[in-house]
């Protein structure tokens, strides 16, 4: 026989059972839980309110208003990729497809190029370089251009470094000469205005012009007022191949001096001749870490790089900018000299198509709808149906294309790669942006890192290869990189941290994208939250936008007490 309950006992009974539901707003239940600290997972539950993990602990799914079940998956902090190129990509599609299906959480900018500080020559710079994706450039400061992302609303949080490049653009253009003590002192001082907008540090690109005409004391000076705000500097160094031990000895040098971390973006061995150095690098990284500089690596999970053809000539016929440089292309005596110059090995600038080799190079990016028949097709091949030398060839695209022309360089041994993703203080950043397999960016190919360099590692080398344990990959995804960067609450699954999660599938994770075909979502991650709201459920995109601005540690809006 059942007890009548009275309506105000019922009433009662209902309202503690629905606050009883509301103690968080999210519980992930069952899951074996890596908390980015490097060391194996324990099963366990997290719950979470607002915006912050609540607890990580036992919990029922009655206990909040989405319980997910995460038996069988890994459940880690969210990925951070330490080298993004999704500035444009999230403009035209804020979801971050790419990225997110892969469980990255944070997207890091600022490799030489950032979208800030701007002045009217280095804006019309800026939006000069647009392609397939255009807009209004409605910003002026490093600080102005994230929060403009914020606004118009994007799935994974945002952070940049202020671009060594995009400060000499600022001050002298693409002229190849030392800054003016005036020039240099105002190039500090928008180092400081950026470090207290929330940069990260310095970014350097130093193989392209007109950063390539930096030299070192410049570097050093831009990083001291960076080390004012506990910045730090990083680096694509001067060469990645015929002088990398010396390039890794400058990086070192700028840290000293300067008083900052500092650290080496994509490490590679570039160029069969260099393949056997990766010893002396380790070497060379570790001795500086052992007296107390602290230098990290972070890479991309793949033998070949891509970038512009740029990389395939010497910076002195760069000076000036593009339309100076297709001017040059075009003078026949000029050219004759360029050819010399692009077949004869060099230390004084860094040859990716000599590195690499024609036949390597292969080409994935034009302005120009009409060449665009050469996509996925290798420099050797169109030259051959040209008829004029691959130099030759390279220089005319450049001209004909309006642009640099983006290509991909094999250039790396795959035994590197696989001992590099095991070194202990090496992230991972894709060099890429985070696109979707659909609309603008259909137009043309790209590299597939851009849809699989964090599957990759996870599946291929952890997985397949294991190359390392898992819980040291998901450390070295998440907790390492966030020290690194001197982030707040961000990079574990700990109490009080953000709530940027992914629950991925350890058995199943896999990158899709290939160099034929690279336009194909990884798979294997099935959700994702970003700042406590899930923006992947169950392997498809919510359509949620919670992504925020994540300022390093000079932001003037930190108080004493946060």
């Amino acid at each position: 026989m059942h007890r009548l309950i009275r309506p105000a006992l019922l009433l009662t009974l209902l309202l503690s059972a629905a606050l009883h539901a509301a103690d968080y707003d999210v519980v992930i239940l069952d899951g074996t839980v890596y908390d980015g600290s490097g060391g194996p997972g324990v099963v366990a539950d997290v719950a979470i309110r607002d915006d912050r993990i609540a607890a990580i602990g036992e919990f029922q799914a009655a206990d909040a208003a989405l319980a997910i079940d995460a038996s069988g998956h890994a459940v880690a902090p969210g990925f951070i990729n330490m080298l993004s190129w999704a500035t444009d990509s999230l403009i035209a599609d804020g979801r971050s497809q790419g990225d997110i299906r892969q469980g990255v959480t944070l997207e890091v900018f600022g490799e030489g190029i950032s979208y800030g500080p701007l002045n009217d020559f280095a804006r019309q710079v800026l939006k000069s370089r647009q392609q397939d994706i255009r807009y209004d450039i409605e910003w002026s400061t490093l600080g102005g251009y994230l929060e403009y992302l914020e606004r118009r609303g994007v799935s994974p949080n945002v952070a940049s470094f202020v671009g060594a490049t995009t400060l000499r653009i600022h001050e002298i253009g693409f002229e190849d000469r030392p800054p003016t003590g005036e020039e240099l002192a105002r190039m500090q001082d928008l180092v400081r205005q950026a470090m207290r907008e929330g940069a990260l540090g310095v970014g350097s690109s130093l193989i392209y012009a007109p950063a390539f005409y930096a030299d070192t004391e410049e570097l050093i000076a831009l990083n001291r007022a960076a080390a004012e705000f506990g910045g730090m500097y990083i680096s694509h160094m001067r060469s990645e191949g015929n002088r990398l031990l010396e390039s890794i000895d400058e990086l070192i040098r700028i840290a000293e001096e300067a008083g900052v971390p500092a650290e080496i973006y994509h490490l590679k061995m570039a160029g069969r001749s260099n393949w056997d150095k990766f010893d002396d690098v380790v070497a060379r990284i570790e001795s500086a870490r052992a007296r107390g500089v602290p230098i990290t690596t972070n890479m991309y999970t793949y033998t070949a790089g891509s970038t512009g053809l740029d990389a395939a000539m010497p910076p002195s016929v760069q000076e000036g900018g593009y339309d100076a440089w297709a001017a040059r292309l075009q003078d026949p005596e000029i050219r004759a000299r360029l050819v010399e110059e692009m077949r004869t090995p060099t230390d004084d600038w860094e040859n990716l198509m000599l590195a690499a080799g024609p036949d390597n190079v292969l080409l994935v990016g034009f302005r120009n709808e009409a060449l665009r028949k050469y996509t996925g097709r290798t420099l050797a091949d169109v030259a051959a149906e040209r008829g004029t030398s691959p130099e030759e060839t390279a220089m005319d695209l450049v001209v004909e294309d309006g642009s640099r022309v983006q290509v991909v360089y094999f250039l790396m041994s795959e035994e590197n790669v696989r001992k590099q993703v095991a070194l202990p203080w090496m992230s991972f950043g894709s060099d890429a942006g985070s696109m979707a397999a659909e609309g603008v960016f259909l137009k043309q190919s790209t590299h597939p890192r851009a849809y699989g360099n964090f599957a990759r590692l996870l599946g291929k080398y952890v997985r397949e290869e294991q190359a390392l344990p898992l819980g040291q990959a998901i450390h070295q995804l998440t907790t390492l990189p966030a020290t690194n960067l001197k982030l707040r609450d961000r990079g574990a699954l700990a109490p009080g941290y953000f709530a940027d999660v992914v629950v991925f599938d350890p058995a199943t994770i896999q990158d899709n994208a290939t160099y034929a075909e690279p336009h194909q979502y990884a798979t294997g991650v099935r959700d994702v939250l970003v700042n406590g709201v899930p923006v992947l459920r169950d392997g498809e995109h919510t359509g949620a936008t919670p992504g925020r601005v994540v300022r390093g540690p000079g932001w003037e809006g930190w108080t004493t007490t946060d």
